[in-house]
Formats: C-alpha cells, sequence, structure tokens
C-alpha cells in the first residue's frame, strides 16, 4: 500500500527566518519545560534557586533541541524520510532551501554552543553533570542518524519520556540541590509523558510518508485507533500521577496544575477526530502549550507553597 500527498512548494525563506523555520521554535518549550519543573521541585525542597544555574540550563536545553532538529532535518533529508509531499511544517534540506551540510554545521554550532554552557554545569554539578550532557548530545545526534535511528523506531516516546523528562528534570533538580530523589524522577516521568504525547502527534501527522520511508514508528505500529488511545494515556496519565501523589502522604498540597486538564481532556477528544495530516499541526502546538502550561502551575504551585511554610 503506496501513500502520497499532492506536491506543495513553500515560499524561500533567507537569512534568520531560515534558520527559524530550521529550529522549529514551536517545540522548543518541550526543552523549557522540564528545567521550570525541576526548578520549581528544587526551590520547594532546597529554598533557594541559583538563577544562573537555571538560565544556563535553560540556554542548553534549548541548544540541544535546537541542533536535534537541525540535524533531523538534514539526516532525514539526506535519507528521503523527509519530501515535499510532507503534511507537517516544512524542512529546510527536502525543499532545497538549505543544503544538508548547512544545516550539519548549524546543528554542530548548537551543539557546541550547549556543550560550552555544559562546562559551566559542570563545574557546578560535577561528573555527573558531565555524563548527563554528553549523553543528551549524543542521543540528540543518534535520534535521527546511525544504522537505526530512534525516531525510525518505536522507541522514540520512550526516549522521549526519558531525557525530555527524566534525565532533564533530575539533571536540573541536581544542579540546584545536589540531590536526586524520587520526586524529581516521578516528576520527569510526568512532564516526559506530554512530550512523549507531542512525538505522538507528530508521528500521526507523518505515518503515510514515514509508512513509504520504510520506518516503524509507533504510531505505524499501532494503527490510528490504538495511536489514539495512546496519545490519551500519555496526555492524562500526568493529571492520575498528581492525583495520586497529592492523596497520598508524600502530597504536599500542590493541586494547582489540575487546571489544564480541561484542556487537556479537549485535546484528547480533538485528536481522535483528525483525519488529514495538516490538522494535526495545530494539535501539536498545543500538546506542547499543554505540557508547557503544567509545568510553570506545577513550579508556581510549589514555589507558592514554599513561601507560604516560610511565614
Amino acid at each position: 500500500m503506496i501513500f502520497s500527498f499532492p506536491d506543495r512548494q513553500p515560499a524561500k525563506s533567507t537569512g534568520v527566518r531560515l534558520w527559524l523555520i530550521g529550529i522549529r521554535p514551536r517545540t522548543l518549550t518541550i526543552a523549557l519545560s522540564p528545567v521550570i519543573a525541576g526548578t520549581g521541585l528544587a526551590y520547594h525542597d532546597n529554598g533557594t534557586i541559583d538563577w544562573l544555574v537555571f538560565g544556563i540550563s535553560l540556554f542548553c536545553a534549548l541548544a540541544i533541541q535546537a541542533g536535534t532538529n537541525l540535524y533531523n532535518d538534514a539526516a532525514d533529508g539526506l535519507r528521503g524520510g523527509d519530501t515535499r509531499l510532507r503534511a507537517g511544517p516544512p524542512r529546510l534540506t527536502a525543499l532545497g532551501q538549505a543544503d544538508s551540510g548547512s544545516v550539519k554545521r548549524a546543528a554542530m554550532i548548537s551543539f557546541m554552543l550547549a556543550a560550552l554552557g555544559g562546562t559551566f554545569l559542570v563545574f557546578i554539578g560535577g561528573w555527573p553533570i558531565l555524563i548527563v550532557g554528553l549523553v543528551s548530545i549524543l542521543c540528540g545526534y543518534g535520534y535521527s542518524s546511525g544504522p537505526i535511528p530512534i525516531s525510525h523506531t518505536p522507541l522514540g516516546e520512550i526516549f522521549v519520556v526519558t531525557f525530555f523528562g527524566v534525565v532533564a528534570v533530575s539533571g536540573t533538580h541536581y544542579l540546584q540541590t545536589g540531590l536526586i530523589g524520587t520526586g524529581a524522577i516521578l516528576t520527569g516521568v510526568t512532564i516526559g509523558l506530554f512530550a512523549a504525547a507531542v512525538l505522538m502527534v507528530n508521528n500521526c501527522r507523518d505515518i503515510r510518508e514515514d509508512y513509504n520511508a520504510g520506518r516503524k514508528t509507533l504510531a505505524i505500529i499501532a494503527g490510528k485507533r490504538l495511536s489514539v488511545l495512546v496519545y490519551n494515556l500519555l496526555l492524562l496519565l500526568p493529571f492520575v500521577i498528581v492525583l495520586a501523589t497529592e492523596m497520598s502522604a508524600a502530597g504536599n498540597g500542590n493541586w494547582l496544575p489540575l487546571l489544564t486538564l480541561p484542556f487537556a481532556l479537549f485535546l484528547a477528544w480533538r485528536f481522535g477526530k483528525i483525519q488529514e495530516g495538516p490538522d494535526y499541526n495545530m494539535l501539536l502546538v498545543q500538546t506542547a502549550k499543554l505540557q508547557l502550561a503544567f509545568s510553570m502551575l506545577f513550579a508556581l504551585g510549589l514555589v507558592t507553597l514554599t513561601l507560604e511554610q516560610a511565614q
């Protein structure tokens, strides 16, 4: 079975706008959310925030995410995975707006900037942060490269929960407190589930082209009906975790992130109604916004509770 889309050719972009398209700024919040959540948790646990560490952590997270997006653009364009028929936002290499070498160099610059900022973080956090940073950069490269890129397998969602959830939140918390506890790991899973939901939308949107390119993403293996169930679980499990935690002895009274539940329910309903590839683009952005809103409210709730306890 072969799928196809009508050809489309977006207007030529140049300069700063060209590279903004390449780094996909609407998805960069996926890198910001775990840093925000981890810092909020650290303030609750430690009573202080090192704002310089917070700022550099944000910068490094953004640089790694931008580099991953750019390298994915170049690698998939060369492999033929992205074409002019793609339903998602335009890709620089596939559309001929930039050659693969230039896009790869931009990705390497992003990774180098992350490494530069990470040098300061290693000075603060020691060898554990060095290991986390190196592994994160290598996995950002391996997501689209190597003999079996992670993005071509059903493991993409697990990868995202691990690195854009558990590792990012725990690493941020460790930099601020010097400790890694079960609270940071559980928070990482919670935030990472939203990031995996974003990836599920992306892969469902591209299911036809990915199928034609020989990929085996979770969306392709599961099919549309089961993918809807997976997306709903990824989107709603964070709220189950919050409810279970707050109703247990470990709860601290932070109910604020539950304010985003109605939006999550709407997105879960909307996902099952979408039929065409391009219709997924707005849902992808909205899912990323849900993650950011949840993370900000989670952090705000913990900061507020900590300030009230200090009075």
